[in-house]
């Protein structure tokens, strides 16, 4: 039998998904940055969340803006996604650089992007500064699907948005579905 061995305080095993999230103000061009602490706080109201680090560029636009758009990448951007968060917006125009497609949004000014199957609009509603990174909690105002990531019977269809996730550094797929929910009392 294996035993458990502590190791220092680390929260990189946790998988977190992987998401683009746009910015924009008015004076300033559509920026992306790559949000990897992102989640859903309620579904009545729909409440989300993506923390950021104050020291990076697109910090500073979601404190004026109050606005973001999350969009959801397939695995076949995890190497543009993984640039977007490591370039600098204030150094290169990320749409530019990545070919990425910015569409407009139909609430908020942040861009959708084209490519992502799944695009969820949001209003700020709160900051919250737990330590290193402030929670940007957003209230969803729309959210967008590509038509073909849409199954017959209205619902997304995860095998063609085939979103991602990151752990200890890696990129990785989510993988064959185990079961759905309340599978084990059936």
């Amino acid at each position: 039998m294996s035993k458990k061995i502590m190791d220092q305080l680390n929260v990189s095993p946790l998988p977190e998904p992987t998401v683009l999230v746009t910015t924009k103000t008015d004076d300033k061009n559509p920026n992306i940055i790559t949000i990897a602490w992102t989640g859903v706080f309620s579904h009545s109201p729909a409440i989300v969340y993506i923390a950021v680090h104050p020291a990076r560029y697109s910090h500073s636009i979601l404190k004026e803006s109050m606005e973001y758009v999350i969009n959801i990448p397939s695995e076949n951007l995890a190497k543009v996604t993984d640039y977007c968060g490591i370039v600098s917006g204030t150094k290169v125009n990320k749409f530019e650089e990545t070919g990425l497609t910015p569409i407009p949004a139909t609430v908020v000014k942040p861009p959708l992007i084209k490519e992502c199957a799944v695009n969820i609009e949001c209003k700020v509603k709160d900051i919250i500064n737990y330590g290193s990174h402030d929670i940007f909690v957003g209230e969803i105002v729309a959210i967008h699907y590509d038509e073909e990531a849409i199954k017959e019977d209205g619902n997304p269809d995860l095998e063609k948005i085939m979103p991602y996730g990151y752990s200890f550094g890696e990129y990785r797929s989510m993988g064959e579905k185990l079961g759905v929910a309340g599978y084990s009392k059936r």
